[in-house]
């Protein structure tokens, strides 16, 4: 029927965004690895908007794809780049006003991403509607992705609408105007709508719902005519002038497509006149199409099925049913059915959106975030720790009374089981053979990270050392900044690694020194069972403790005492592994206040996520505490009725000192793989310090070696010595004339070629001598012409005797040289310009002929041209 309306897109000037985006990053965001990331985004982003914006774009999915993929960038990190706006200017052309034939299209330039954000968006609406409009509507897949992008692109333009003043904070240009974004979102609306309906004709659903569908595509093709017609700016847009008798023609045909179906609805109700009346009103609709916008729509096929209807109805009604036809006003109105609404703008609009610039948070954010996670890190290690020490509490208590090995050993003979499970979760971890293979790693890693260290330091030194050493040559002259004052920063660094070494020695010192001391008892528990049992004293049997009721309520303490223990530790591994990113938190809080609250929003969040954990440890240290107290009673108790003597209180002590052993042997193993952990963290750490050492050092040097080129170069500039006055004899004119010194022949200059000489006088009788002169001879020159009146005769001597060929120099070593003359064919110095005789001469000359020129021809009116040689 006709085709929908398309919107063009806006047309945007290219900007480098990769440049000021990375200074801007570098001057915000202090790491090296995390700078390099955030630049190759903002590479990657300034690629993409060239892709999206700098080139024609095909009607096809996967541009509108780049186009999102821009627009939720800048959506998503609109207050990442808050501080960035100024510094690059966007200037977008408006996409309907094609300018003069004077004065260029209007433009708008702004310093502002949000102004990018909304052009963006712009374009992305106007390439929905022209990708929707170049769908195949004779299908389903057609009908819905057309469906899609119009509704999609009415969700556009109706977000700018709402957004771009306060987007913008000035009055933007009309096609991005709240009136004109707002009509092109009703026109979107509506073609989708009449998208729907063509659905329905197609699906031949019930004719009832087709024309409350095609009811409201007229209702809203009217509303955006309206929209058109009133506001002022538009009609004088071409843009808009073209589609003004779209939306007309659009709104009756929608209108005659409501009222053709609801007349065959009335048909189905016997409403014949109904019928009739509805017909016509849809004829005289599809008439006004085809006589006033037949140049944009064909109404053809449309007007014949109506005038076909309405012709059946009135026959049928003459002849059979003769119903009174209502007039148009008494007809009842038709419904709406409105199947679209606009998609709204929320991220992320497309499933394949990644954002570049994923761990890239605003420098404040950033700042709370920092804040924020040590906080939680102080929260968690303070309650770990309580843990941890009340279990070293339990443990050494327990320990003391050498429990529950007391209460398990009532044979006297045999090991007790829980010492026995000690030996064997002690020899499960590799027993003193790891402790001591720890220990011997322990020496490698501590002296790798002093070299590092060291090594570090040693460059610094060396360079300021280099440093004074000039700067005491040079002085005044050896203008930069002095490298003690540039290295504070890193020498304080320096310092701190060396005071976390030392402290890291001497920790190893304590530990090397606590397994000395329980190294023979560790070893113990590393024995087999029986060995074991051998080395333990044995003791009279008391048996008359089996079944005590002392005894009993010892091992359910001590049961209950375990289950807290265990439930310590999984509640030490919830608290390490709560995770929760507090980014979002701070990004919308600047987003809503513009500010940060750090600290009311991280004590909420904190006591909203590890209230619950806090309760839970705080609970568990006061059941211990009455736990121990209520053992330590049971075990005076028990005390009190177990019989005493030497062996007894032998083997007592040997249990307690294996129980003692096997809490000191986890105790090392997890000092030492701590320890181990920590030399290799701190191992990167100093790499990294060595490189920036090396760097710093690096760029000194360049310096150093330019400031060095620019102070030598002014010294030898300079005068070695102030001048030195003349004696007076040499500043006395001489009393007799100074001798003329010999000339010299200067080696390697270029010789002058001598004076020109005086052209000669040939005559006739001469020249027709020379021409008949033998080859083998040469004729006798005439006689010079007499010297002009008041000028100087040459030289007697200087004249030639004979005919000469051109002056050649003479060179040191070198005797004259005449280059062999030129055959006559091919010499223009052998005739004259003017009166050519052809006189017959020879072409080549004889050999041992003289290294002479022939005689100058007859009629040439100009000498002979000496040659020069060009050396």
């Amino acid at each position: 029927m006709t085709n929908f309306i398309s919107v063009q897109l806006k047309k945007a000037s290219e900007v480098d965004l990769a440049k000021p985006l990375c200074k801007f990053i570098q001057q915000s965001y202090p790491g090296a690895e995390a700078q390099a990331e955030h630049c190759r985004a903002a590479e990657e982003l300034s690629r993409l908007r060239k892709s999206a914006l700098g080139r024609p774009l095909d009607k096809h999915e996967s541009a509108l794809e780049t186009l999102l993929r821009l627009y939720l960038i800048l959506e998503v990190k609109i207050f990442l780049f808050h501080n960035f706006q100024v510094c690059v200017t966007f200037t977008w052309k408006d996409a309907f006003d094609k300018g003069s034939l004077f004065g260029g299209s209007a433009k708008l330039a702004l310093a502002s991403l949000g102004y990018e954000k909304t052009c963006v968006l712009f374009n992305c609406g106007a390439l929905a509607s022209q990708i929707a409009a170049e769908q195949n509507l004779d299908n389903d897949e057609g009908l819905k992705a057309a469906a899609k992008h119009y509704q999609f692109a009415s969700g556009a333009f109706q977000h700018i609408k709402d957004t771009v003043l306060s987007a913008l904070n000035r009055e933007p240009t009309v096609d991005i105007s709240p009136d004109t974004v707002g009509t092109l979102s009703l026109i979107m609306l509506a073609q989708a709508q009449e998208v729907f309906f063509l659905k329905a004709t197609r699906d031949k659903m019930k004719d009832g719902i087709i024309a409350k569908l095609a009811n409201q595509a007229a209702d809203y093709y009217g509303d955006a005519y309206k929209q058109c017609q009133y506001k002022d700016t538009l009609p004088k847009y071409f843009y808009f002038q073209e589609v003004f008798p779209v939306l007309a023609a659009k709104h009756c045909i929608m209108q005659a497509n409501a009222e053709y179906h609801q007349s065959i609805l009335a048909k189905q109700q016997k409403k014949f006149g109904e019928e009739i009346g509805r017909l016509q009103h849809a004829a005289d609709l599809v008439k006004t199409v085809a006589s006033r916008y037949d140049e944009y729509i064909n109404v053809k096929d449309l007007v014949d099925k109506i005038n076909r209807a309405l012709a059946a109805a009135k026959k049928d009604n003459d002849f059979i049913y003769h119903d009174r036809v209502p007039d148009l006003k008494d007809l009842e109105s038709i419904g709406k059915a409105s199947l679209v609404k606009s998609t709204p703008v929320v991220v992320p609009l497309s499933q394949k959106f990644t954002d570049l610039f994923e761990k890239m948070v605003p420098l404040q954010v950033q700042q709370s975030v920092s804040v924020y996670n040590q906080r939680k890190a102080d929260l968690v290690n303070r309650s770990i720790a309580q843990m941890r020490e009340a279990t070293n509490l339990a443990n050494g208590v327990l320990a003391s009374l050498n429990l529950p090995a007391a209460i398990e050993d009532v044979s006297g003979d045999t090991v007790p089981q829980s010492i026995l499970n000690k030996s064997k979760s002690v020899i499960e971890q590799g027993g003193i053979q790891t402790i001591d293979q720890l220990i011997k790693d322990l020496p490698e890693l501590l002296q790798r990270n002093k070299e590092i260290l060291d090594e570090s330091l040693r460059l610094l030194d060396e360079e300021e050392t280099t440093d004074n050493d000039l700067r005491t040559k040079f002085k005044e002259r050896w203008q930069r900044t002095p490298s003690n004052e540039l290295y504070k920063p890193l020498r304080a660094e320096g310092a701190n690694y060396h005071n976390i070494l030392n402290k890291a020695m001497q920790a190893d010192g304590q530990v090397k020194e606590r397994y000395q001391t329980y190294r023979d008892t560790i070893a113990l528990l590393c024995k087999p069972e029986a060995e074991l049992n051998a080395a333990i004293p044995s003791a009279n049997p008391a048996k008359t403790l089996q079944g005590n009721e002392v005894v009993n309520v010892l091992r359910t303490l001590l049961a209950n005492l375990d289950e807290v223990k265990k439930e310590r530790e999984q509640l030490e591994n919830d608290l390490k592994s709560v995770n929760f990113d507090m980014t979002s938190k701070f990004l919308t809080a600047l987003a809503q206040d513009g500010a940060i609250n750090e600290e009311a929003i991280s004590v909420t969040e904190l006591d909203r996520i590890y209230g619950s954990y806090t309760q839970k440890v705080q609970e568990s240290l006061k059941k211990q505490e009455e736990l121990l107290k209520n053992i330590q009673n049971a075990h005076q108790d028990f005390s009190k009725m177990k019989q005493s003597n030497n062996e007894s209180n032998l083997r007592e002590e040997v249990l307690k000192n294996l129980a003692v052993a096997n809490d000191n042997f986890v105790e090392l193993v997890a000092n030492l793989k701590e320890g181990t952990k920590f030399y290799n963290e701190l191992t990167e750490i100093l790499l990294k310090f060595q490189n920036k050492c090396s760097d710093i050092i690096f760029a000194r040097k360049t310096e150093r070696d330019e400031l060095l080129k620019d102070l030598q170069q002014s010294i030898a500039r300079e005068p070695s010595a102030p001048s030195i006055p003349l004696p007076t004899y040499q500043t006395k004119p001489a009393a007799s004339p100074a001798p003329t010194p010999a000339p010299r022949t200067m080696v390697g200059t270029k010789p002058q070629p001598p004076a020109r000489p005086p052209p000669p006088v040939i005559s006739a009788a001469s020249s027709s001598s020379s021409a008949l002169a033998p080859s083998g001879t040469a004729a006798a020159p005439a006689a010079a012409p007499a010297p002009a009146p008041g000028a100087s005769a040459p030289a007697a001597s200087n004249a030639p005797s004979q005919a000469q060929g051109p002056p050649y120099p003479t060179y040191p070593g070198y005797p004259g040289y005449c280059q062999m003359p030129m055959p006559m064919g091919y010499n223009p110095y052998m005739y004259g310009q003017y009166n050519l005789p052809y006189a017959p001469s020879p072409v080549y000359q004889t050999p041992g002929q003289p290294p002479y020129p022939p005689p100058q021809q007859p009629g040439y009116p100009f000498p002979q041209q000496p040659y020069y040689s060009q050396q």
